[in-house]
């Protein structure tokens, strides 16, 4: 005969069986009903709390998620997908999870589906198209329950599902004509518009930009020149070059920017590493920043508040944009939501600091 009992600790609960035959303590798992118990709320309450399929209210829920917590609730997570036929594991597909914007983009995803129970599988693709067709059939061969895409461009390469399929798919930049698919756009024309402007407005004449490789970030490149050509600045082809996303694609654009017989007096870099690359090369060169050459960054990421001087950078909200894209998927596996594909708009605003 077994007794169930609650052994308190100092910052959580434990759940432990009592063998009544020599009095041995035994580990049991924590279900719904313990989880109910401690919130005060019934077993149906939790489960509505847990999978998001009603509304609860924002107290309730609150008290639900608590005792979660304190209890270390986890979901039976084999008897869940043989009942509901879900993995109830979310892929996420990136080009480089060691940038920063992508990792904290991760987190935002997974900090909101974890609520839900929900899982997930992170996949670097090195921005290989090979790679991300072969990711994409993985993860979809192991039932995920969606798909993030942490790159509209990326995915625009990649051939989907039939529109009959019902994974859900969240893109990042871009919307796709996919009746299943959701995105989640932060506005870097508009961000980057605002950088370019910025600098016009300090009295910058030659400006450069260092882009990202070829067909990607094209929107913050048509936001530089559209803040150029409304500052009445002429942009030359040779101060339009392309690094990598890297630190060290940022040194070696910059170290050739430098290299021109009229080298630029600012610089656009459309991501803060091609930036914090950039400022290598400045105090190398023994250049006072932003006195010789003003420098300004794209994403703010944690390290632009660290390198000297502090980073001048368009914010462009990785967590959120997870957080984003992660409700999204949620609205959709729930069943709240089943039409058109929407798009999210988040906006990415200047952050003045000290390199310009």
């Amino acid at each position: 005969m077994h007794a169930i009992v609650l052994v308190e600790f100092q910052y959580s609960v434990a759940v432990v069986s009592v063998d009544s035959s020599d009095g041995r303590l035994v580990p049991s798992r924590v279900t719904i009903s313990h989880v109910a118990e401690r919130a005060g709320v019934s077993s149906t309450t939790v489960s509505h709390v847990l999978s998001g399929k009603r509304s609860v209210g924002a107290a309730t829920r609150s008290t639900v998620l608590e005792a979660v917590r304190e209890l270390g609730y986890r979901p039976n997570h084999v008897a869940r997908n043989l009942r509901t036929r879900r993995s109830h594991m979310i892929a996420v597909v990136v080009p480089d999870i060691t940038n920063p914007f992508y990792a904290v983009l991760t987190r935002g995803l997974a900090d909101a589906v974890d609520a839900a129970g929900y899982g997930t599988y992170v996949c670097n693709t090195d921005g290989q198209h090979d790679r991300e067709r072969k990711f994409f059939q993985e993860v979809m061969d192991r039932g995920v329950d969606g798909i993030v895409f942490a790159s509209g461009e990326t995915a625009a390469q990649v051939t989907f599902q039939p529109a009959g399929d019902t994974t859900p798919i969240i893109c990042i930049g871009e919307q796709l004509d996919h009746p299943m698919c959701d995105a989640v756009i932060p506005d870097d024309e508009r961000g980057s518009r605002e950088a370019g402007a910025y600098l016009a407005s300090r009295g910058y004449q030659r400006i450069a930009m260092i882009q990202g490789p070829p067909r990607y970030g094209a929107t913050r490149t048509a936001g530089f020149r559209s803040a150029m050509q409304a500052a009445g600045r002429k942009v030359s082809p040779r101060l339009m070059v392309r690094g990598d996303w890297t630190r060290k694609g940022g040194y070696e654009a910059m170290t050739s920017l430098m290299a021109l017989a009229d080298p630029p007096d600012a610089v656009f870099c459309a991501n803060d590493l091609m930036a914090i690359g950039a400022l290598d090369v400045a105090h190398e060169l023994g250049l006072q920043v932003p006195k010789d050459i003003a420098v300004v960054g794209f994403d703010d990421v944690d390290a632009a508040t660290i390198v000297t001087p502090r980073l001048t950078t368009v914010r462009n909200p990785s967590y959120e944009t997870g957080c984003a894209a992660g409700d999204l998927l949620l609205s959709r596996t729930s069943g709240r939501y089943v039409g058109a594909g929407r798009t999210v708009v988040l906006p990415c605003p200047l952050v003045e600091r000290s390199s310009a």
